[in-house]
């Protein structure tokens, strides 16, 4: 279904952003930058999420990808 494999790209993002602010802990110069990229890409799958709700409506047994 579309809205499984939309929901599996947000939460694959979410990933992205969990490591991004570990890089963001490691690397101090880059600190700032890093956690505004984690947030960016924290929305763009939390916007995800949403759409496929509003549009595609939620799938019976499926998970949100935030969980």
């Amino acid at each position: 279904m579309p809205a499984h494999e939309i929901l599996l790209e947000a939460k694959k993002l979410r990933r992205v952003s969990d490591s991004l602010d570990v890089l963001a802990t490691q690397h101090a110069p880059l600190a700032e930058a890093l956690t505004v990229l984690s947030g960016n890409v924290r929305n763009s799958a939390s916007l995800l999420e949403v759409l496929v709700e509003l549009r595609l409506g939620p799938e019976p047994g499926l998970e949100s990808a935030s969980n």
